[in-house]
């Protein structure tokens, strides 16, 4: 049975994002988020956010210069961590 897996992204973005990439391997349902912090614009990210794009993994961020991921409220971000079977803070 397919999980529900949410990647909450601070530090180490180019890390959390490859880790993210790699967990679709087991098909489960994965939805990331950058937190408090821009997107750093490094050749690596850009290639694994679009990558992720095109696989249809939810991309979400709570800061607002964040322009190609959907920007989501950190209260409404809270409120949807309930519904995840596993959190990964990275």
């Amino acid at each position: 049975m397919a999980k529900k897996i949410a990647v909450l992204v601070r530090d180490r973005q180019d890390e959390a994002l490859r880790m993210s990439l790699g967990i679709t391997l087991l098909e489960d349902t994965i939805d990331v988020y950058v937190l408090d912090r821009p997107v750093v614009e490094s050749e690596q990210n850009m290639t694994n956010i679009g990558t992720m794009k095109e696989m249809g993994i939810g991309l979400y961020t709570n800061f607002v210069g964040n322009g190609s991921l959907e920007y989501v409220s950190t209260r409404d971000i809270a409120r949807r961590l309930a519904g995840y079977d596993h959190i990964l803070p990275y």
